[in-house]
Order: C-alpha cells, then structure tokens, then sequence
C-alpha cells in the first residue's frame, strides 16, 4: 500500500538521526529510488518533512514533530516533567502546576506542592480553566493564531470576582503585556484572596501548547513576588520545552 510505503519513509527517517537523501531511503528499504524520491516529495509537501538546506536532503518535519507532542498521553507528559515541578515547587514555596491546550481549552494536569508540610500553599485543583480570567490559559492564550483570540475575545466573559476582565480591550491590552515580559498573571481573578503567575512552554516552532504556573495566598503574591515568580517560570518553562522535545525525538526515533 502507498500509506505503508510512506510509514516506511517516515521511519527511515526518524532512526537516521540526520539528513537524508532519496539515495539513502533508497539502500534502507530497497524500494526504488525514483519511488523514494517520489514519497519523500509527498512527505515534505505535506510538511511531516523538512528540506532544510534545499539539497534533496530530509529531516523530521515540524508538523509531525507536532502530532508527537500533541499526541503524547498526559501520564507520558506528567513523568517527564514531574521532576522539574517538584523542583520548582520546592523552590518557590508554592504550589506549582501544568497546563495544557487541547481541543481549544486549558487544563490543569499536574500539579505538585513544596515539601515544607507545615507551610500553608493554595492547591489549584485539575481541570479546565477560562481563557481569560487564569494565568495558565492566558499564558496559551496570548500566543494563540489571530482566528483563535478573535474567538476568545467575541465570546461571553464571566466575571468569577470584581477583578476578572471582561472587556476584550482589556484582555487584549493584557496579551500584549504577556508577550513583551514572558509571563502572566491571575491577581484574585478567579477567587478572592488567590493569586497565581504562569509562564508558557514553547516547543520548538510549534507554538504554546502548554505553561507551568504557580499559585498562592494574595498576602505572600505581592507584586514583587510574582514578579520574581514570573521571572523564574520562565527559566522552568525553558527547561521542561527540553525535556519534552527530547522526550519526542526519543520516542519519534
């Protein structure tokens, strides 16, 4: 079947760990090379592949370095990165959690929380969260395609307290206060006395399909904390978007 002949590809591909020619997939699977040349051209137009010097050489495309990530289970995701969070929560003093963007909202899907038992922390919870009122989805959200904001911005906001921004301008104002210093922030937004901050986790050019965030009492987030916290969210978003791509290319190989 063509299907398998392209799976065949894919995989040479992946397991060479360079780029590659027709010439190469040629002596790998023994199809012909004019039939290789032929299915690496169909891979690339469809972007699973990448040409990057222009020299009829092949590697993994990003589209399909996408799918892998995308497509990995939560539980794969939480293990890989669970050691970084605890890290950080210990770090931070607070309860540190992660996010994901799937099928247009955020949820919360790990969290953990400082070692220190007898320090009180707030516990975020798992779950979905609104786009506009939580900084884990609007640490997604300010990175999001220009079709996937308007719809944000043109849907109904709940106000959750007197704080939440419900006036697209406002919102939008906020994005663009996101993008310029790397991190967001939720100041009692969703519930009185909360607050969180989180920063979004970039996978290569595949843009922000997730964030790692941080949350605690109003008393102790002042803004000099969250700052600080905003600040050093970045340098764990950073290393967790590592640890995932490697994870891929591990698997992807």
């Amino acid at each position: 079947m063509h299907l398998d002949r392209l799976i065949t590809v894919l995989e040479t591909v992946a397991v060479a760990g360079r780029a590659v020619s027709a010439g190469d997939v040629q002596r790998a699977t023994g199809l012909p090379r004019p039939t290789c040349y032929r299915l690496l051209q169909t891979l690339a137009e469809h972007r699973l592949l990448d040409e990057p010097d222009a020299a009829s050489r092949y590697l993994i495309g990003e589209r399909l370095k996408r799918i892998a990530v995308l497509g990995q289970p939560d539980a794969d995701v939480c293990q890989a990165i669970a050691p970084t969070l605890r890290e950080a929560a210990i770090n931070f003093g607070e309860a540190v959690f992660l996010s994901r963007f799937r099928e247009k909202n955020v949820e919360i899907i790990h969290v953990e929380t400082p070692a220190d038992a007898a320090r009180s922390f707030v516990h975020p919870g798992l779950g979905n969260r609104p786009m506009h009122a939580c900084s884990c989805s609007k640490a997604i959200a300010a990175f999001a395609d220009q079709s996937f904001l308007s719809e944000i911005l043109s849907a109904p906001l709940r106000a959750y307290t007197e704080r939440t921004k419900t006036r697209p301008n406002e919102i939008e104002e906020e994005f663009d206060l996101i993008r310029e210093r790397g991190y967001a922030e939720c100041v009692e937004e969703i519930e009185v006395g909360v607050s969180s901050v989180a920063a979004p986790i970039r996978i290569g050019n595949l843009g922000v399909p997730f964030s790692v965030g941080a949350t605690g009492p109003i008393r102790r987030f002042t803004d000099r904390h969250r700052e600080e916290i905003g600040i050093g969210l970045i340098d764990v978003a950073n290393r967790i978007s590592a640890k995932l791509q490697l994870t891929q290319l591990s698997s992807t190989g």
